[in-house]
């Protein structure tokens, strides 16, 4: 038998108590274990959460240009093609972001207030979901949408 034994039975005996032996938790690996390993984040998952925080602010009426609407119009028709991402880039770094949007307003509203309210919005979201310091949000606005304009996806012809 050891002595830390002897000793732990010895104590035990004059307490009139069971032997409770106590074992020292050694850590390995080292440090926290949430600080083990890394983690990257894609571009396109920045991008998803930027470009829905974005049309969840009044005022935006879409995302993207002319030209790419009019290609998502086709690309959403088809099933499980509807991007988020229209309209929206981001570069990530390992603890940065920078994002570009290019969004569609509607007419009649201030479009620097829609611009602050899609800042505001985009960074706190991407901030909170991913971790990322947004350094900066470029917006541009790239048309506005009137009330009495047809909307882009025409309805589809019954022949």
């Amino acid at each position: 038998m050891s002595e830390t034994s002897e000793q732990i039975r010895t104590q035990t005996a004059e307490a009139g108590t069971e032997p409770v032996q106590t074992r020292k938790a050694t850590r390995r690996g080292g440090g926290d274990p949430a600080s083990r390993g890394r983690t990257t984040i894609a571009d396109g998952v920045v991008e998803k959460i930027a470009g829905l925080a974005a049309r969840d602010v009044l005022g935006v009426h879409a995302m993207g240009s002319g030209i790419s609407r009019t290609f998502g119009a086709v690309r959403d028709r088809v099933p499980g093609g509807k991007s988020v991402t229209r309209g929206v880039k981001a570069e990530v770094g390992e603890v940065q972001t920078a994002l570009d949007l290019e969004i569609v307003v509607d007419y009649g509203v201030s479009i620097s207030d829609v611009a602050r309210d899609v800042r505001e919005n985009v960074v706190a979201a991407v901030e909170r979901m991913t971790g990322l310091e947004v350094v900066e949000v470029n917006i541009a606005v790239s048309d506005v949408k009137l009330p009495e304009e047809e909307e882009e996806e025409p309805e589809p012809r019954i022949q």
